[in-house]
């Protein structure tokens, strides 16, 4: 079901925010990750505001959904939306990636509430989102586990290991979502490891395949909701059209923005142009 009007201004007015706030703390530390943070950030306003059942008053709620960032360097997207959710102060944003810091660069399970696995390393996060997702099914809760994949991800062989395991399984209460922006650090996808027809790999291997518009909150509503209603025994991949560095003109597509600092330029025309969007929504 689509966004009520209101609610879709009201998330897409966060996205613009989270976009800005995510810069700033990157300008802050000069280090981290500002191209795959833009890119991701819609699916998470969905997944969190309208699709998850999460607490931020009972982090470990047995029988809440999980979410696994397999692409763990998009980590500051990921706790600017927690913040929202009330899993720790805003304010703490300020602090990414310093030391004793509890926003480590990459997800953390051991020093950040809302985090349900450490990821960084490509190619783990989709076993053990699947692990989780048997785990959750032999306890007897319907709860769902949302799996974020890269396009660096996806070039490791342990990926398509677990979508064997998870059609062998039957994980039906496993969403993979691809944030698939087609860039990885070293360059465009298909210059570094092409991956083809995306669609039809997942479907060789078993998947049932759903895509839509990664930055398009009613189409990820919508086709989130088309995923969880498909308890066929099957898993499923949403295949999320993105952009790498969305709604930063010179970021947008360029892998240079994946893991570089921005100078001070650079930040303000990014916060000038986030601005001038949000002025003109």
């Amino acid at each position: 079901m689509s966004l009520a009007p209101e609610r879709k201004k009201h998330l897409d007015a966060l996205c613009n925010k989270f976009r800005v706030d995510v810069l700033e703390a990157l300008y802050g530390i000069q280090s981290g990750h500002p191209g795959g943070s833009l890119s991701v950030c819609e699916i998470l306003t969905a997944l969190y505001f309208e699709e998850m059942s999460v607490d931020a008053a009972d982090p470990q709620k047995p029988d809440r959904d999980r979410l696994v960032l397999c692409k763990g360097h998009a980590a500051p997207m990921l706790y600017r939306v927690l913040a929202e959710k009330g899993f720790f102060p805003a304010s703490e944003m300020k602090t990414l990636r310093r030391l004793n810091t509890r926003l480590q660069g990459h997800p953390s399970t051991t020093h950040t509430p809302g985090i349900d696995l450490s990821t960084g390393p490509l190619g783990t996060g989709l076993s053990a989102a699947l692990g989780m997702a048997l785990g959750l099914r032999l306890s007897g809760y319907k709860s769902k586990v949302y799996a974020i994949l890269g396009d660096g991800d996806v070039n490791e062989g342990t990926v398509w290991e677990a979508c064997m395991s998870a059609t062998k399984f039957k994980a039906d209460n496993l969403i993979a979502i691809h944030d698939w922006n087609r860039v990885q650090l070293d360059g465009r996808s298909n210059d570094i490891m092409p991956q083809g027809d995306m669609e039809a790999k997942f479907k060789a291997f078993g998947w049932r395949t759903l895509a839509c518009d990664g930055h398009d909150l009613n189409a990820l509503v919508d086709t989130i909701d088309k995923a969880k209603a498909y308890p066929d025994g099957r898993p499923v991949v949403i295949l999320a059209d993105t952009v790498k560095g969305k709604g930063v003109s010179f970021m947008e597509g360029q892998n240079t923005w994946h893991g570089k600092a921005l100078g001070e330029a650079d930040y303000k025309k990014a916060v000038a142009e986030l601005s001038s969007s949000k002025a003109g929504e």
